[in-house]
């Protein structure tokens, strides 16, 4: 069997969550960092990284890591770590081709005794029903015997400098009781925060699925609470902060629930247990709730402007955000689309700022081109979505300052304080 000191490391998709646990296997051994992306290896070898989870020095740091965008190169390892993303489709399916694909490309360099980790999301048994055939058709060899399988779910954060790879504790697994073990000494000789061995693939796979599923449950609560509230004329983020003086509280805030995790994660799960026969009322609830919040916000700001006999059709509103979560450039699964898309229903024309997105990309993804900046005095409406430390450090007056003289502004993120915007979610 591989020895730990015999590991020949390669990272197979260096986006988010692929290129920090690069970085940091390329600080004490080879690692091969793959990535069909031309332009995105082209990237890292000129020391940049667009997604900003790692520095210039980091990348320098990590002076036994090499990039390549050539399949082939992928021969050399016999340890492959696959992150590549797992998104839903537009009926909220688990898409599962790029894993699929990242498997055909392993199966086809895939030599006796090499090991496939995955750290991908995926539901309860998709590693050795989905991937792990892939692996097998395309090199000829048969698992547990002439190869190996791990899994290792990602616990990533985007945009988060205070968790990074090395201190959040990671969950392993491995497809036999010996290999379990050289996957969970491999992640603990970079993982300070300590590692947990789970009993089986389907645990270590069922583990990760439940923590976004819980949350995003918990977050709909919340979102139900403030819909509630808002009838009722209570203002909900001083309802959550007298209830959190309590100790067992949960501090959790309403909002929009995007990203690849929480918005994701939730379907993967129900995707199965409707694939055994069960409907799962609680968690399929919740995500309804939550996909529904950007309609809301976009209604009880109609409501506002009419209120102020502000004319909706034609109007201009600003929407300040796009990202899925504050002070980061990630764009995957962002719920403030929805606001977008419900207020063009009703004739209006909105301006969507963002200083941390490429524009390129909200093009490309969404098909919405972020203004460079607002122009002062413009906008009937104003929709502070995200909070960003620019927005933050903006002020009251300064965003104020972007409305006409009769505007509405609304604080999605409870920037400004509770007499300062003129709707709170």
């Amino acid at each position: 069997m591989l020895r730990i000191e015999d590991v020949k490391l390669a990272v197979v998709g260096l986006g988010y969550v692929g290129l920090p646990l690069a970085v940091e296997f390329g600080k004490k051994r080879e690692v091969l960092g793959f990535d069909i992306n031309v332009q995105r290896i082209a990237e890292l070898q000129a020391g940049q990284d667009h997604t900003l989870e790692v520095s210039s020095e980091e990348l320098a740091e990590a002076a036994h890591l090499r990039f390549s965008s050539d399949g082939e190169s992928l021969a050399q390892a016999n340890v492959y770590i696959v992150t590549v993303p797992t998104p839903i489709d537009e009926f909220k399916q688990p898409d599962l081709t790029p894993l699929v694909r990242a498997s055909e490309t392993l199966g086809r360099v895939l030599k006796r005794g090499d090991i496939v980790i995955y750290e991908s999301t995926v539901y309860p048994g998709a590693t050795e029903e989905v991937c792990v055939p892939v692996l097998e058709r395309l090199s000829g060899l048969k698992y547990n015997q002439d190869f190996f399988a791990g899994y290792s779910p990602e616990r990533i954060n985007p945009g988060d400098k205070l968790h990074r790879v090395a201190t959040i504790k990671k969950v392993t697994s491995g497809s036999t009781p010996e290999i379990a073990d050289l996957v969970d000494a491999l992640y603990a000789s970079i993982i300070t925060a300590g590692t947990h061995k789970a009993p089986s693939i389907r645990v270590a796979e069922a583990a990760k699925v439940i923590e976004n599923t819980q949350r995003d449950v918990n977050i709909a609560l919340i979102n139900e609470l403030a819909l509630i509230f808002n009838r009722l004329g209570i203002d909900t983020q001083a309802v959550l902060e007298a209830a959190g003086t309590k100790w067992n509280f949960l501090p959790f805030r309403p909002g929009l629930v995007g990203g690849h995790c929480i918005g994701v994660d939730p379907y993967y799960l129900t995707h199965k247990a409707q694939a055994i026969g069960y409907h799962p009322e609680v968690i399929l609830a919740g995500r309804r709730l939550n996909d529904s919040m950007g309609g809301y916000v976009a209604s009880q700001l109609v409501k506002a402007m009419v209120k102020r006999t502000i004319q909706v059709q034609g109007a201009r509103v600003l929407i300040m955000g796009l990202t899925f979560k504050e002070n980061c450039p990630d764009l995957r699964n962002t719920r403030v689309v929805d606001i977008v898309a419900e207020l063009a229903e009703y004739d209006v024309s909105v301006d969507v700022y963002d200083p941390w997105v490429d524009a390129e990309e909200a093009k490309r993804e969404y098909g919405l081109t972020p203004v460079s900046a607002p122009e002062a005095g413009s906008y009937d409406g104003i929709v502070l979505a995200v909070s960003h430390q620019q927005f933050i450090d903006m002020g009251t007056q300064a965003i104020r300052a972007l409305g006409k003289p009769e505007h509405v502004l609304y604080d999605l993120k409870y920037v400004l304080g509770t007499d300062e915007s003129d709707l709170r979610l």
